[in-house]
């Protein structure tokens, strides 16, 4: 492994990136930051959770010219929730050298952006749709901007956006410095490259290291109308301590969260309809561990950067492999352990082999789990958290009245007594989901066609009929004050 030591890059970048905890560089970045460095247009194919910010982020705070009071980099995002991780990394690298860092966005006042803008940034993170806007308002300056990165690439192609890059990068000086990172190269991304990038050099993570070898992966053949009872036993049984459910529109999010409140468990839903403070406390409260149960579309999960997720649940299947990749990769971070079941009906079985196909890695069937296997995983729960209250031997108040149960009742029964109290019996309180579609059957084997076949929530499709619904404008609204990061 190579460290952060050999890469060339200056003590207060080092010390910035050596607090963040950050030791040995990740492949991606061990490969990345000498070419950057180096001035390279860089074309980086990688899966979320690589450590592909600190590779393109690292450079870029080397290079930023702190007497300079002009915008010197811009990095594209495709959801405004990943251009505020970004920020915050980058604003955490770059603490060293006082570099300031501006996320900019839709849902945020523009107004109050423009404000931001005149502190003069060094670094703007920002999504498509808002960075034309200013540009169009004239509101940004672009004179001095040397480094552009386009991050998760094939993510603003699906959502569209891929007219909008453009405009953007033919408006930014020509003597610049491009570098662009995308879990896929479709065609599209690959005009892109040809067309505005020079000579760029490719780095690629292997496949074995994007699909996290930690993660279990299982799936369970499930008919459509027992998806439900099956993940709410699955938890039972599970007990994760935090987990992710991922359904395929809003419309499912809502439901989902809804009904596993109705059955005791704390659990709250992010999709694009949400306002960005709902979404951000939603998050918030889930990091820090209120809820239990984040239900999830794919848009509003993609990038978010959420440490100890244990379980993924794939609710409804994904229709494109990478999305699967993604999905999962919210568990099995930094070495740990992590499990994804993904719930196929009988006529989806061919999307579980072309994901099975794409990463080189064989789900294991997993049966659905019996009401009486619930109970038993609740039980065993609870003799956990009693052997843990043993272990911690603070009992001494409590024993006077243990003996005195024992005196008119055998130690079995009292024992019997407390597990059946404390334990959380499986609710089977009705519910009722609105059934999606199954996906169209593949007819081919040929790859997904991602052009043809956009993502139902990012694109405004409805998926049971296949209409598309009206889009939703992509900036402008009221939201709380940008955050803007300065030292």
């Amino acid at each position: 492994m190579t460290k952060f030591e050999e890469l060339g890059i200056s003590q207060a970048t080092l010390k910035a990136v050596l607090r963040m905890g950050f030791e040995e560089a990740t492949p991606i970045q061990a490969e990345t930051i000498p070419l950057s460095l180096a001035n390279n247009d860089v074309i980086g194919q990688a899966q979320t959770g690589t450590g592909k910010t600190a590779a393109f982020g690292i450079p870029l705070v080397e290079k930023v010219d702190k007497q300079l009071e002009a915008i010197q980099g811009i990095i594209i995002a495709p959801t405004r929730e990943l251009a505020i991780q970004v920020s915050e990394e980058l604003y955490k690298i770059g603490a060293g050298k006082r570099v300031r860092v501006l996320p900019i966005y839709g849902g945020q006042d523009i107004g109050r952006q423009i404000r931001s803008l005149k502190k003069a940034p060094h670094i703007i993170v920002g999504t498509p749709g808002r960075l034309l806007d200013h540009i169009n308002r004239k509101t940004i300056r672009l004179d001095h901007v040397h480094t552009v990165i386009l991050d998760e690439a094939d993510e603003m192609l699906n959502m569209g956006f891929i007219e909008d890059i453009e405009t953007i990068l033919a408006e930014i000086p020509e003597e610049r410095q491009t570098l662009l990172f995308s879990a896929t190269m479709p065609a599209p991304i690959q005009r892109i490259a040809e067309k505005f990038m020079k000579d760029p050099k490719v780095v690629r993570v292997k496949t074995k290291e994007m699909t996290v070898p930690s993660i279990e992966q299982y799936y369970l053949e499930v008919q459509e109308k027992n998806k439900f009872d099956v993940l709410t036993r699955l938890l039972d049984i599970q007990a994760p301590e935090l987990a992710i459910v991922f359904g395929r529109t809003k419309r499912r999010v809502d439901e989902l969260s809804e009904a596993l409140n109705l059955r005791g468990y704390t659990a709250e839903g992010i999709h694009g309809d949400l306002s960005q403070a709902k979404r951000l406390s939603v998050l918030r409260k889930f990091k820090e561990g209120s809820i239990d149960v984040l239900v999830a579309t794919d848009v509003a999960a993609r990038g978010l950067d959420i440490s100890g997720v244990t379980h993924v649940y794939n609710f409804d299947i994904p229709q494109d492999p990478e999305s699967y990749v993604h999905r999962i990769g919210r568990t099995g971070r930094a070495g740990k352990a992590g499990m994804a079941m993904t719930f196929v009906t009988p006529r989806e079985k061919s999307y579980l082999f072309v994901v099975e196909k794409t990463t080189k890695r064989k789900m294991e069937r997993m049966k659905p789990p019996t009401l009486d296997e619930a109970l038993e995983g609740q039980q065993r729960a609870v003799v956990d958290k009693i052997l843990q209250s043993i272990d911690n031997n603070n009992l001494q108040y409590y024993k006077a009245a243990a003996e005195e149960l024992l005196e008119t009742n055998d130690a079995s029964t009292v024992v019997a007594a407390a597990l059946k109290m404390l334990t959380k019996e499986p609710d089977t309180t009705p519910v009722k989901l609105t059934e999606e579609a199954p996906l169209p059957q593949r007819r081919d084997k040929k790859p997904f066609d991602r052009d043809r076949r956009r993502r139902d929530e990012s694109r405004g499709f409805n998926s049971d009929r296949r209409k598309k619904a009206p889009i939703k404008p992509r900036s402008g609204g009221k939201s709380s004050k940008p955050r803007s990061y300065n030292h």
